[in-house]
Order: structure tokens, then sequence, then C-alpha cells
């Protein structure tokens, strides 16, 4: 017999104070996101699945010419029966290449969306053979509303945004922030600092907080950002940094004295940055055509931001790089979503990668996932193709801030022999500090390393209240192919063999 209420509905007509602790345990930012439930079609073909409130649930699709338009519309039949309660409710969200809907459901009867002229042959030839994709959000309403509630505080430029993307990456990443003995600040001397040397920054409020929160979170890493330092041939000391942000409020590739880079950092960057310093070990020091490296640096100097690219360094597997219920189907609705809100933004991040991955040109969201299925391939294989350094994009060419490091070691000869065989804009951050370049030995660390730290990291923590961790550091040997194939699945992010 079906219960009059759920518990879970209750929450809301509690008291805050009582119910706002145990919505939070029952449901965090991640569950704002829909898992793929499958695509109906129609036909025969029906879905059927299980929902969050009514426990029965099928849906298939009807075509109609209703609009009398030359190639009609559709109707979308959704039957729901057996709810767990009588208040409870299911929130759907419903896409296709050329639009995304909503609705949610409160009552067990059949239900209906409606779409009423399909948007030309290509909608309709690509519905017509793979189908409305639908998508639940399995927290449901409420469930849907406390989860945004976690989200916007991620983005938020407050005590209250910091300590919320600490809990996010403590409960979804598993990650340690140990408070530092004061003062959070190193005197860094620079002669101690040297070209190629690696800034790892982790960001934990604001914009750019939330941003590599979320980032971390699907790509395992523990840093979000990064920067290189290089000394000029009269000593004086720069740094490197794809996504310093100019006069015009552009992220671009930037080269500045040591000095201003190290004061915006300490005085003027909101987000809170944690910087670790990561020096070169001697014999990849003694590598480290600084010269090469400087010529690569002014050819870059200016250029935008590597957002062509920033995606696929994360996404190298068909289904191994999805935090649940993420997956290729939610990334191509969230893109639908995204194009339709600011297309030449959705050009930069993904539109261009994409047509470069099919060889082909000019073509927008829609029409790349139509041509792939023509193929006879999928999206989520056409994700994971690998990204190639020298891809030019319509800006030039596209790094990221870790991919304009390691694309300058590769110029500068860190790589040797297997620079031809390893494209960096693969790398994640965290790919980037476990490769085996830097000191291994505690007594050639600056004499400031960790000063006033009882514990010693093997790198110097310049920067910041949290201790930083960056576990796997320094560990990896490079070798041909490195990352184009590997998982990145949360909590423990294992990582195989020669992946």
């Amino acid at each position: 017999m079906k219960s009059p209420f759920h518990p879970r509905d209750l929450l809301p007509h509690l008291p805050r104070q009582v119910s706002w602790p145990i919505l939070n345990s029952l449901y965090g930012a991640a569950d704002l996101l829909p898992t793929f439930i499958g695509t109906a079609s129609s036909g025969n073909d029906s879905v059927d699945w299980k929902g969050a409130c009514f426990f029965e649930n099928t849906a298939w699709l009807e075509f109609h010419n209703k609009s009398g338009s030359e190639f009609g519309g559709g109707t979308l039949h959704i039957k729901a029966d057996k709810a767990h309660s009588w208040t409870c409710m299911d929130l759907y969200v419903f896409a296709t290449p050329y639009r995304v809907t909503w609705t949610w459901y409160f009552i067990s009867r059949q239900h209906t969306v409606e779409f009423p002229e399909w948007d030309g042959k290509a909608e309709y030839e690509y519905v017509k053979n793979k189908g409305v994709s639908i998508f639940l959000m399995h927290a449901g309403m409420l469930g849907t509303l406390q989860a945004l509630w976690d989200v916007f505080p991620l983005f938020s430029n407050t005590g209250w945004g910091e300590s919320s993307n600490l809990a996010f990456l403590e409960k979804h990443m598993g990650a340690n922030f140990e408070p530092r003995p004061e003062p959070w600040v190193t005197n860094v001397t620079t002669d101690q600092i040297q070209s190629g040397d690696l800034l790892a920054i982790s960001k934990i409020r604001g914009r750019w907080g939330g941003f590599e929160t979320l980032e971390k979170w699907v790509s395992g890493a523990y840093a979000g950002h990064s920067a290189v330092a290089l000394r000029d041939s009269e000593g004086k000391l720069w740094v490197g940094e794809s996504g310093n942000e100019n006069d015009k409020g552009e992220d671009v590739i930037a080269i500045l004295p040591w000095e201003e880079w190290w004061a915006f950092e300490q005085t003027k960057d909101d987000s809170n940055p944690q910087i670790a310093l990561l020096p070169l070990h001697p014999d990849v020091r003694a590598k480290f055509d600084v010269a090469a490296a400087w010529k690569y640096a002014r050819s870059m100097e200016g250029k935008p931001y590597g957002y062509h690219n920033l995606i696929f360094s994360w996404i190298d597997t068909v289904s191994e790089n999805y935090p649940p219920p993420l997956d290729a189907h939610l990334v191509a609705s969230f893109m639908t979503v995204w194009s339709q809100m600011q297309p030449e933004y959705a050009a930069n991040m993904w539109n261009e990668a994409l047509n470069k991955r099919l060889g082909t040109e000019g073509l927008d969201l829609s029409d790349v996932l139509v041509e792939v299925e023509k193929r006879g391939s999928s999206f989520d294989k056409l994700l994971a193709v690998p990204e190639l350094d020298d891809w030019i994009y319509s800006d030039g060419k596209s790094t990221s801030c870790i991919a304009f490091i390691l694309e300058m070691y590769k110029e500068a000869g860190l790589f040797g022999p297997l620079a031809s065989s390893i494209q960096v804009t693969e790398f994640t951050i965290k790919d980037a500090y476990m490769l085996n370049f830097f000191e291994n030995n505690a007594s050639r660390l600056p004499t400031w390393c960790n000063d006033n730290d009882s514990v010693k990291l093997p790198y110097c923590q310049i920067l910041g209240k949290y201790r930083m961790e960056l576990p796997g550091y320094n560990t990896m040997e490079p070798y041909s192919h490195m990352n184009e194939q590997c998982p990145t699945l949360p909590p423990k992010y294992n990582r195989p063999d020669n992946c």
C-alpha cells in the first residue's frame, strides 16, 4: 500500500535549523546533475525506468503533423505509475541536439510533452533515428533545489563560498585541508627560483574557485591553475601564465615580472590562492634550453587562453571520466543548452575542437551530432579522440595553463626523443605534477622552503592557509602517447599503467 507521505517530503515544512542539516547530508552539489534514462523513439521502441518518485515509468514517441509543416512534429508520451508517496514528484529534462525542455510530474497517469514542429529536416532525421533523450533529476524537486543551494556558493567570493568549496572537495575527492601555521606567505628570495620551475595554484573561492573545484572533481587534480618561472639573460625573474586577465578582461597568455605577479597573488587575487613552487630536478634543469623556452613563450604571448581544448584534456575514455551521474549524454545536452544561450562561447569551447576531431569545418554542435551518427559512431567516442598539439584554431594554437607550460617543456627539450609522440594538450595539471621532473632531495630545496611549518612537503608552498596536497607528485616517467586513455573516476582516481 502506498504511504500518504514520505518522511523526506516533509523536510521543507520543518524548522530550518532542523531540516537543512538533514538535507545537507542527503543531497549535495553533484545531485544537480540529471541522470540519463534513455531515448524514446517512434514505433514499438519504448524506454522503461524507475524514477525517484514514480517507480514504474514508460515513454514512447509519436510523430504527427499537426502544424502542417514540411517535417511535422511529435508527442512524447510518458506513463508514470507506482509513486512511493502521495507527496513526491519527479523532475525531467528532455533533449535533442536542437532543443532542451523540462517538466515535472506529480500525478500517476499518462503525460505528454509536445514538440509542435521539428527544427527542419536535420532534427526530424535525428529524432527519427535516435529519438529524444530523457534525463531524470534523481534528487527530485527538493533535492535539486538543495543541490542548487550547494552549487551557488561555490562561486561566491565570500567565506561561505570558500568553506563550500572545501566541503565539496572533502566530500567528493577525499581532499584534506589542514591549516598551516602562520605566516601563510613565505618570504621568498628569488635567487633560488630558476627557469622551468612550476607554480601549482589552487583557488578556493569566487568565480575561479568554483570553476576549479569542479575541474578538480572531474580530473582528480589537486591544483586548478599553474604558471612557470623564467629567468632572462640578465638574471631578471619572470612568470609565464596562460589565463592571466588583461586590461580588457580577456584571459590571455602573459609574461609578467615576478614582482608584479607575486604582489598580485598576495594582495589582489580575491580567490584566496594556495601556491606551491615545484623546483626542477638538477638533472632536468641541465636539459632545460632556456633560449628555446623564451622563444616559445614570446611566440605565444598575448594569445587567448586555451579554451578550445580545455575539456578534452579531461575526457580520455568513452565512460570512465565522468563522475556519476555525469556522462556523454549529459555533456551533449549541456552543450546544446549553452550553444543556444551563448553561441560564440560554445564555438570557442567545443565546436572548433569537435570539428577538428571529425576533419570538418564550420559545423555547429547540432550538425556535429548529426554527422557523428551518419558515420556510425557516437558522441562519447568523439569526445575521447585525443587532442593534437599541432592543431591550429581560428585564433591560433590553443593552450590551457598547463598545456602552455608543458609545450614550453617540449620546446626546451625536457621530453627528449618522446616529444613527437606526446600530446601535452592531453595533460591535466595532475598529469603534469606527477611527471618525475622535479626535485626529490629535500636538502636541495630553497632555504626558505616550507619555513615555519613542521610538515616538510617535497615541494615549497609559498602562499596559502591550507597545506597543499599533490598526490602522486614526481612519480611518473614520461612515455609515448602518455595520458591519452586515462580514466579519472572519483574518489580514488585509479590510473592504470601506460594509459
